[in-house]
């Protein structure tokens, strides 16, 4: 049996996006054994991913760390992959392929560029949407291409019903007014007011919900909604999932659970700046949909429940 090695390390949303084509390489390689390279906080995650036969951790030491480095190839070279496909696509994964396959091409390693069109730059060529570029790599790879474009992350999910017991959840809604702290372009500032308006506009009839993150359980305090935490401690991933499947709408800045959601297949919507937009990130499926504006402190929380009352 020959094995095959899929890489991705992350983040988050990319993890959920790449799911469909996960599963396609593995549909395409039946008779192999289908390897994962990732980090540390989704090392355990892809475990649960049914599609995928092992995981290898990769610590992403720092490339002047040559015993670590030295230890990871050889691992990844005793293996004798006859395939390589590259969902990272990144600088450090092209310096992988430098040592394990130099001068390879798409025969033996895929990634966005040695698939790349013709007569496109790279630069070009990453114009066009996250899962437009995954589905012409593995097509051009020699690839059939059924789920890349619509990736199904419900594997990640796992039983949280002593959770919803503790905070009694029935019907609910869910928050992520977070955003990383170099990246405040992509935070809406109005999360008070719109849940003030929901309130009054259902009453008592769904519950309002945050899920911090590590670094978000201080900042979660100044939402006036129900922060969920597994005892004193964070949701994991496959709770998180769970959580946001089980809802009955989503409402978040350009973040990784805004990302899950799309793919959870949950109802939501996604709030735009002008960081990017939400073409480029793949993100509006048919429950979950995007408003883009240029400036977030432009939008309006009666926007934003006029949205929801459609479609909650």
């Amino acid at each position: 049996m020959s094995n095959i090695l899929i890489i991705k390390h992350g983040s988050l949303g990319d993890i959920a996006q790449a799911s469909g084509a996960i599963q396609d390489i593995s549909e395409n390689h039946k008779n192999s054994q289908i390897y994962l390279l990732t980090t540390n906080p989704y090392f355990e995650l892809f475990k649960k991913n049914p599609f995928i036969n092992e995981v290898i951790l990769d610590k992403r030491l720092s490339r002047f760390n040559l015993i670590y480095l030295f230890s990871l190839m050889r691992k990844l070279k005793k293996l004798n992959f006859i395939k390589v496909y590259d969902l990272q696509n990144s600088s450090r994964t092209k310096f992988y392929k430098t040592i394990l396959f130099p001068n390879s091409n798409l025969e033996k390693w895929s990634s966005s560029e040695t698939t790349l069109p013709k007569g496109i730059n790279k630069d070009e060529f990453d114009k066009k949407s996250v899962l437009d570029r995954f589905d012409h790599q593995l097509k051009t790879s020699g690839l059939n291409t059924k789920n890349t474009m619509k990736p199904d992350f419900n594997w990640s999910c796992s039983k949280i019903n002593q959770i919803k017991e503790k905070y009694n959840l029935k019907k609910y809604i869910v928050l992520f007014p977070f955003c990383s702290p170099h990246l405040t372009s992509k935070k809406w500032p109005y999360y008070n007011e719109l849940i003030n308006l929901i309130k009054e506009k259902f009453k008592d009839e769904y519950k309002i919900l945050v899920a911090p993150g590590p670094l978000e359980i201080d900042e979660a305090k100044s939402i006036n909604a129900i922060s969920i935490l597994n005892d004193e401690n964070v949701l994991g991933i496959s709770q998180l999932s769970s959580l946001i499947k089980d809802s009955n709408f989503i409402i978040a800045n350009d973040t990784g659970p805004a990302h899950m959601a799309a793919h959870l297949g949950s109802k939501g919507l996604t709030l735009f700046g002008s960081h990017t937009t939400a073409y480029k990130v793949s993100i509006e499926r048919e429950n979950f949909k995007a408003i883009q504006v240029e400036d977030l402190s432009n939008l309006s929380p009666e926007k934003v429940l006029e949205y929801i009352i459609k479609k909650i």
